[in-house]
C-alpha cells in the first residue's frame, strides 16, 4: 500500500500535495505505476489531473484540478507567467549573489528551443564544500528549465544526472548522503481562477535534502531561505 501525499491546500476545485524526490507525477512520463496522480486520486476517491509537472528527482509543491474548468483556468495561469515559483537548489561553485538567465530551452522533449527566463539568488555557500544554495524563480514553464538553466550558468545542480557531472554526484552521495536531485520545489503561488483569493503554499524541504545541506554547513541558511 503506498502512503498518501501530504497536502498543502484543497478545496472543491484543486489540490496541492508534497511530492517527494523519485515519485513521477503521472504515467505518461514513463511506465511506473505508483504516480503522484494516483496516490492523489485514491486518497480523495476522485479524479484530479496534473496542471503542470515537476521531475521525478525534485520534491514539492504540485498542483492537481478536481474538474475540467479547473484544468483549463489553472493551465492559463501557467503558460501565462502568472504563478509564482520559487524552487531552492543546491548547485556546484558560487554562482553571483543575483540574476537572470535568458536563454531558450525545449518546452517539452525533443521540442523546439523557446524563450526561457529564470531569476536567481544566491542564499549561501557552503564552508566546507565548493557548493551553494540558490532560491530559483523561474518565469516560464519549460522543460528542466531550472536544471538547463543553472548548468548554462556554469553552476549544475548537485545530483543531476542529466546535466550535471558524475564524479560530483558520487562524491555528494558517499560524503553527504545524498541520493536525489538537489532541487525542492519550495513555493508556489497564484490567483485563484475560482474564488479571486490569492493561494501560497510551502513546501517543507524534505530530510533527504535537508540533513546534506546539514552537513555542508547549510542548515542556518536552509532556516531562512
Amino acid at each position: 500500500m503506498t502512503d498518501a501525499l501530504p497536502v498543502l491546500y484543497t478545496d472543491e476545485h484543486l489540490i496541492i500535495v508534497d511530492k517527494p524526490s523519485g515519485l513521477l507525477v503521472h504515467r505518461g512520463m514513463d511506465d511506473d505505476r505508483d504516480v503522484a496522480m494516483m496516490r492523489v486520486r485514491d486518497a480523495i476517491g476522485a479524479r484530479v489531473d496534473p496542471v503542470h509537472r515537476i521531475d521525478r528527482g525534485t520534491s514539492g509543491a504540485l498542483v492537481f484540478s478536481k474538474n475540467t474548468a479547473m484544468t483549463a483556468a489553472l493551465g492559463k495561469l501557467f503558460e501565462s507567467g502568472q504563478v509564482k515559483k520559487t524552487y531552492l537548489a543546491l548547485v556546484r561553485g558560487v554562482p553571483p549573489d543575483e540574476g537572470v538567465i535568458d536563454s531558450p530551452v525545449p518546452r517539452r522533449e525533443d521540442g523546439p528551443r523557446v524563450d526561457a527566463l529564470t531569476r536567481f539568488e544566491c542564499v549561501a555557500s557552503s564552508s566546507v564544500d565548493r557548493c551553494s544554495l540558490v532560491r530559483a524563480f523561474p518565469e516560464t514553464g519549460r522543460f528542466h528549465q531550472v536544471r538547463r538553466h543553472l548548468k548554462h550558468l556554469g553552476h549544475p545542480l548537485i545530483g543531476d544526472v542529466n546535466y550535471g557531472r558524475g564524479e560530483l554526484n558520487r562524491h555528494y552521495r558517499s560524503t553527504y548522503e545524498l541520493h536525489r536531485l538537489a532541487l525542492h520545489a519550495k513555493e508556489i503561488a497564484f490567483v485563484h481562477p475560482a474564488t479571486g483569493v490569492e493561494i501560497c503554499v510551502a513546501a517543507r524541504v524534505p530530510e533527504d535534502l535537508a540533513a546534506p545541506l546539514r552537513a555542508l554547513g547549510l542548515g542556518e541558511a536552509l532556516e531562512s531561505a
